[in-house]
């Protein structure tokens, strides 16, 4: 009986001692890493010391005065503060450097650090890694072997199949309207772009815009935002219809024959030349390469140029005056608009000016990251040391007003002919080696929109439904880009 009663607690004893150990270990861990933290921050408090920001808490850093409608409005009250840059803290030992300079943006842009992996990583499951997401070497050979892509004898013949599809888009409106209602247009701007890209790059037979086809109408499939609207399926079919696409044209390939051959039945588009393509040892990109490729610019050529095409119409809404010498510009050039060609798109000089003010103030690509592989020195004297994560913010810097008197005002004459900005003052396409490749086919089809979409509409604001923009991976409006639109007889 005793010895019963002795034997029984033994297991416990030993499970509250291996509970005791097990905790000891935890709590050790915890103050380890609690240590690290601590060691991360005051280095970083260090790094930033000749870089003065507003307060911040030790744990959430400033994320009490940055609300997701007040994020920019904050950040230009930072940019008439502390000169050039400002570190933005995350909580804790996170923190992005944000730089609004035009002589940091040289310094750095001129670099190759690489974009940060943790910032853009969660895009990989959607576009995979192209061009917007490799880096280093890989990334080099990508974009050697794409730029023929965006040659100008290659997007000559796309001018006609873009103003096709804005043509289709200003129809719709013309149905959806009545005399002065209005309408909000980022939708029918994004399915717009969604169907050039389509038949520039993929000579999609039809329209996207008219096709009774689920996929397509599905548009979040394409409009990367953070917005919570993204899910595994739309993913699944997002890559499905890449794969679809990729595989009937290698089939229609290998039927015509030789680049050559193919070159003189049709006008090479943006897959052909990917499949044609060859790296510098002789290899062609694997399957998951052009999957990641096709992905890519379908989204960089959609969702970029869809947020630049709504941000420009409401500005011109905004300053009629503008709107109509642009209007007057266009009947010159193009009477009508029933034909437009590339040419024609060199000759409207004042509507350029127009488009790269409303680019100025509401930047389609509203900023990038790098993270600093080696430390750097700024042209003021002052330095960080490698591991930083910078952000670098193109609203800011066509916000400053350090660079851009009165930047809150839209004025065209800013981009007169023979005017002068520092070189990395206007960075609408980003800048440096890792510049939009397709910053001429988005220019282009931007001017294409707003030529025809003048001949056809009056603009005017909506008054009861303000824009207001939030930064996402493009430029966002919280509250739709809504119009007054009144067909012109």
């Amino acid at each position: 009986m005793s010895v019963s009663g002795l034997s029984t607690p033994r297991p416990l004893g030993s499970i509250s001692g291996f509970l005791q150990v097990a905790s000891l270990l935890g709590l050790v861990l915890l103050l380890l890493k609690a240590a690290q933290l601590y060691l991360r921050r005051q280095w970083l408090l260090k790094a930033f010391q000749e870089f003065p920001c507003p307060p911040s808490h030790w744990l959430y850093g400033h994320s009490r005065e940055l609300q997701e409608d007040q994020d920019l409005p904050e950040l230009l009250k930072r940019v008439e503060k502390f000169p050039c840059a400002c570190p933005h803290w995350l909580w804790g030992s996170k923190v992005l450097f944000t730089v609004y300079d035009p002589d940091y943006m040289k310094v750095i842009l001129g670099r190759s650090d690489p974009k940060p992996l943790g910032t853009y990583r969660f895009l990989a499951p959607w576009i995979g890694y192209g061009l917007l997401l490799l880096n280093g070497q890989t990334w080099f050979q990508h974009r050697r072997m794409l730029t023929p892509a965006f040659h100008y004898d290659i997007l000559k013949p796309y001018v006609g199949l873009m103003a096709d599809s804005v043509r289709v888009m200003l129809d719709k409106w013309e149905k959806l309207i009545s005399q002065d209602s209005h309408l909000e247009i980022f939708g029918h701007v994004s399915l717009m772009t969604l169907d050039t890209i389509m038949k520039c790059a993929f000579s999609h037979q039809g329209s996207v815009q008219t096709d009774r086809n689920i996929f397509y109408h599905n548009d979040t499939i394409y409009r990367l935002t953070s917005d919570g609207r993204w899910n595994h399926r739309a993913s699944q079919l997002a890559h499905q219809h890449t794969e679809r696409v990729i595989n009937l044209r290698k089939a229609h390939l290998q039927k015509e024959g030789e680049l050559e051959k193919v070159r003189k039945k049709r006008h090479l588009d943006f897959l052909d030349i990917l499949l044609f393509s060859k790296m510098e040892n002789g290899s062609s990109l694997s399957d998951e390469d052009l999957r990641a490729e096709v992905d890519t610019f379908m989204f960089e050529g959609h969702d970029t140029t869809a947020s630049g095409i709504s941000w420009i119409l409401y500005a011109l809404a905004m300053h009629p005056e503008h709107q109509q010498r642009c209007r007057e510009e266009i009947q010159g050039l193009l009477g009508d608009g029933a034909s437009i060609s590339w040419d024609h798109l060199d000759q409207m000089p004042y509507t350029t000016m127009c488009i790269k003010e409303a680019l100025r103030l509401y930047p389609p690509v509203p900023g990038v990251g790098r993270e600093l592989t080696k430390p750097i020195t700024f042209p003021d004297g002052r330095s960080l040391p490698k591991g930083i994560m910078i952000a670098l913010s193109f609203y800011a810097l066509h916000h400053n007003p350090e660079v851009w008197p009165n930047p809150e005002v839209f004025d065209p004459s800013r981009f007169a002919p023979g005017s002068t900005q520092h070189s990395h003052a206007f960075l609408p396409f980003s800048g440096g080696s890792r510049n939009c490749i397709g910053k001429q086919f988005a220019m282009k089809e931007l001017k294409v929109a707003v030529a025809l979409t003048l001949l056809r509409f009056e603009l005017s604001p909506d008054p009861s439904r303000v824009p207001v923009p939030i930064p996402r991976i493009v430029l966002m409006s919280k509250s739709g880009i809504h119009l007054h639109l009144r067909k012109l007889l």
